[in-house]
């Protein structure tokens, strides 16, 4: 079976979902074909990459020739494609863009072609058809949550296709299904992580190390979550606190660790591969996840299988990851104070208590987040349709 996804870039060493989806299909017999929006990237995958037609970071008129004679020799798939768009309103001008913008498509001959994000079908609605492929769209966070925030009605054309939908969570499941979508087109396959890399590892250290891994983005609360720890050093409380990742909100968190009179608690590393995110997680005994928007977050599961206490909030599928004072805990989001409050009184949890909860969350991530379940439960929704 040969199956194509489309995403904006190779995926780098952190997004480990598409790369160990991308691996366990290879493994399991697939051909995959990666599709990508900016093929500048310097990462190494394991399948065949396709770029996307760039009028803005290739040769213009090299791109304009080579989209032409993908057209003409594919000329069948083109008029399909062209006919489509102008059955779904569009002009006879922008109907024509719409098909140079996904020529690279039109000489492949898959069974399935995948969009990793919801926003990369936003005027691809039609390309699939085209093609004669099936057509799947995975929902995530930003494209789910906060992208049709700004741009209402963006996913109108494509809720009237045929299309199996991906999501991660029940929550997501239940907004498409308010959007028209047939509960039978839509699979939950949750994020999943390697448990032999990230295993229960003791932590004898008495100390108070709390870790966050995410991008420096505003969508990942940290702003809420230094403000929290601001005031649980209020208490008295000492503490070390380490953000791994980068991201373009880095020079506003440091001036807000300097305000808050957090300098000598915080340490920034800047993005870690695997190994080292692991080493961090040893050193750590707690977990904090504040987000605004969490589609899921591997993190979170990264921290539970290694027997790390986790707190989140309760955004989207966060709430999902954490089993609210069974696997860990849950607070609302926007509410530093809560955190801050919710942080003390982990802290002072006995022993016993905290193995409790770390028992169940490790034993919870092995059994529902592991990557040979998400594989199979991936190969599952390409032959079950």
């Amino acid at each position: 079976m040969k199956i194509g996804l489309v995403l904006p870039s190779v995926p780098g060493y952190s997004e480990t979902f598409f790369r160990n989806k991308i691996k366990g299909l290879i493994d399991s017999g697939f051909e995959v074909t990666l599709f990508v929006v900016d093929d500048r990237s310097k990462e190494k995958i394991p399948c065949k990459i396709v770029a996307f037609p760039n009028y803005y970071i290739h040769n213009k008129t090299g791109v304009f020739f080579n989209s032409l004679l993908k057209i003409i020799f594919n000329s069948n798939k083109a008029i399909r494609l062209y006919n489509s768009g102008k059955k779904d309103g569009l002009s006879a001008k922008k109907s024509v863009r719409m098909v140079f913008l996904n020529s690279h498509f039109l000489d492949q001959k898959l069974d399935w072609l995948h969009f990793g994000f919801g926003t990369l079908a936003i005027g691809r609605e039609n390309v699939a058809e085209a093609i004669e492929a099936k057509m799947a769209v995975s929902f995530r966070g930003f494209d789910h949550y906060v992208y049709p925030q700004k741009n209402k009605n963006c996913y109108k054309l494509l809720f009237s296709k045929k299309i199996k939908y991906h999501v991660l969570s029940e929550g997501m499941k239940k907004d498409l299904i308010a959007n028209g979508i047939n509960q039978n087109s839509i699979s939950k396959i949750t994020p999943a992580i390697d448990t032999n890399l990230f295993s229960n590892t003791i932590n004898n250290n008495s100390d108070l190390n709390i870790i966050t891994i995410a991008r420096l983005h505003w969508i990942k609360g940290l702003t809420a979550t230094l403000e929290a720890l601001a005031l649980v050093k209020k208490r008295g409380i000492n503490f070390h606190y380490t953000i791994i990742g980068g991201g373009p909100e880095k020079e506003k968190l440091q001036f807000a660790v300097h305000q808050l009179d957090l300098t000598d608690n915080v340490t920034f590393t800047g993005k870690l591969d695997s190994e080292e995110v692991k080493c961090e997680l040893q050193k750590a005994n707690l977990y904090l996840q504040y987000s605004h928007q969490e589609g899921f977050c591997n993190a979170a599961l990264e921290a539970q299988a290694m027997g790390r206490i986790c707190i989140v909030s309760d955004a989207e599928g966060l709430s999902e990851n954490i089993l609210d004072k069974i696997t860990g805990f849950v607070v609302p989001k926007r509410n530093p104070l809560s955190l801050a409050n919710k942080i003390i009184v982990v802290n002072e949890l006995s022993s016993k208590e905290k193995e409790i909860i770390s028992e169940a969350a490790i034993n919870r991530v092995k059994i529902e987040f592991n990557i040979e379940d998400q594989h199979t439960k991936f190969i599952e929704f390409y032959e079950n349709y």
